[in-house]
């Protein structure tokens, strides 16, 4: 008996210095015999910050984090991705997945429900509506229903307002999920729904026109769920490697990638992009692909909408040139003989855009260098070096983008710049710059993404059509014989 005792204390403490919530379960259901784990199954559900699968690999903030903790536990990751929440919370449930990890806020709902893990980060809960209507600042200005996820921590949310405010009215969406609502605000097919706000930021890329209303809770914890009963070997594991991960900074690197770009939205530059994927794009996706080289071809070409709207003819005062506005000492590098022909000047920002990341020190890891490398591409890599000396003086990561990024604007001022080798530089343009191509970036692999689930399903429809076309002739062919037959008998 003492020793589940000291079992039991041992796991108390640690949810107390986790910060982490847990079910109302009782003290027999923390003695469990678990099996060898041989793979952790983890639940998700579709989305840009939770998790892609796309012919460029798996990606977003849950996938990642899944995948280290799989590898902190030293066993093979399974995604297991599900179409809603009430799929994804029975499967947990049942036990048929060990984790859900998809962006999942805190509710006191859950929290009767499940284990919650710590917290990864903070969000705000905001009302969604499209630009041009009338703003709602509070709940008597809505027009209509606010339409919601079922089983999503909005219901939660709306239950608790409807106390105060007996008028509101919501409709629950069963089958669908948040970025399918977002795509419905922006259509005016519905008039509101519930989000988190980085959802919102990551979804205006691509649907400008969506906004922020009311804001109904802030700074609310995004977790994992974890089952409610012989989950605690997981669970300790979970903290211990949770710890770790806060402690060297992936945390902080996790959310800068994902969210940190983001947070400057501007509506009409938004709007442009998008026109001009669909009208200026086209002429020139094939030589982009086609000088791409080890580069995403998507980050090139969101380089040079940066630089020139894809504007092959684009000039500077300052002497730069054409499509990747290159000055002439760095065309000559290159081998590029005319800056305002489009495919030398996109492939010369090729060639030059990668050795500015072959150039980078070793330390830098692979996953961050295209943004170093861009801010090179920006104001030289020299300025950079600069900036990265600077930020390890400060006791930052010099080789972590997310801190290299917050150093670079001090290069305009005299009391950091003096002190270095290059001297003066508009850091602060530069960190724009690599911002505003990730943003770029991002709506074009959304862009390219729908561009290819619409082939696909194009080609689906065909094949489908072809194949009825063949067995309507095939019973059309059979007719004759059973005439034949008829009139035998």
């Amino acid at each position: 008996m003492s020793k589940l005792l000291t079992i039991v204390s041992i796991i108390s403490i640690n949810f107390l210095l986790s910060g982490c919530h847990r079910a109302d379960i009782t003290i027999t259901d923390y003695v469990e015999q678990l099996p060898q784990r041989t793979v952790l199954k983890v639940g998700t559900l579709y989305g840009s910050q939770t998790y892609l699968n796309s012919d460029q690999g798996e990606s977003g903030f849950d996938y990642e984090m899944a995948a280290k903790f799989a590898e902190y536990l030293n066993v093979p990751l399974e995604m297991v991705p599900y179409h809603n929440r009430q799929q994804l919370f029975e499967a947990l449930r049942q036990n048929d997945i060990d984790i859900v990890a998809a962006a999942i806020t805190t509710t006191n709902n859950r929290r009767e429900q499940f284990l919650l893990g710590p917290t990864l980060y903070e969000v705000n809960q905001v009302l969604i509506y499209k630009s041009g209507n009338l703003k709602p600042r509070d709940f008597n200005d809505l027009q209509g229903d606010i339409s919601v996820i079922s089983e999503s921590a909005a219901v939660d949310t709306l239950i608790k307002l409807k106390q105060s405010n007996p008028n509101l009215s919501w409709k629950q969406i069963v089958d669908g999920d948040n970025e399918e609502l977002f795509s419905m605000v922006a259509s005016g097919e519905v008039l509101y729904t519930i989000a988190d706000s980085n959802s919102l930021l990551i979804n205006q890329r691509y649907l400008p026109e969506l906004r922020a209303g009311i804001v109904l809770d802030e700074k609310t914890q995004v977790v994992w769920l974890l089952p409610p009963v012989n989950s605690d070997y997981l669970l300790s594991s979970l903290l211990s490697f949770w710890h770790i991960q806060k402690r060297n900074g992936t945390l902080e690197h996790l959310n800068e990638k994902y969210f940190g770009h983001v947070k400057r939205f501007d509506y009409v530059d938004t709007r442009a992009f998008i026109r001009a994927i669909d009208n200026v794009l086209p002429e020139y996706q094939a030589l982009f692909e086609k000088h791409a080289g080890d580069l995403d071809w998507r980050k090139l070409a969101a380089t040079g909408y940066q630089e020139s709207h894809w504007n092959p003819h684009a000039r500077s005062p300052t002497g730069v040139r054409g499509m990747m506005m290159l000055t002439q000492p760095t065309a000559s590098s290159v081998g590029v003989d005319n800056r305002l022909d489009a495919e030398q000047s996109i492939r010369g920002g090729a060639i030059y855009l990668q050795k500015m990341i072959d150039r980078l020190p070793e330390s830098i890891p692979d996953s961050q260098r295209i943004w170093f490398a861009l801010a090179s591409y920006n104001i030289g890599l020299g300025h950079v070096e600069d900036a990265r000396k600077i930020t390890q003086g400060m006791g930052k990561d010099p080789s972590a983008w997310r801190d290299v990024k917050q150093v670079l604007p001090l290069l305009q001022q005299r009391k950091y710049y003096k002190n270095t080798r290059y001297g003066y530089a508009r850091g602060n343009e530069a960190a724009h710059y690599v911002d505003n191509i990730r943003r770029y970036y991002d709506t074009l692999v959304w862009v390219d993404n729908q561009n290819k689930e619409q082939a696909m399903l194009a080609e689906s429809k065909a094949k489908e059509a072809s194949e009825q076309e063949s067995t309507t002739e095939e019973q059309q062919d059979d007719k004759p014989n059973e005439l034949l037959k008829s009139s035998a008998q």
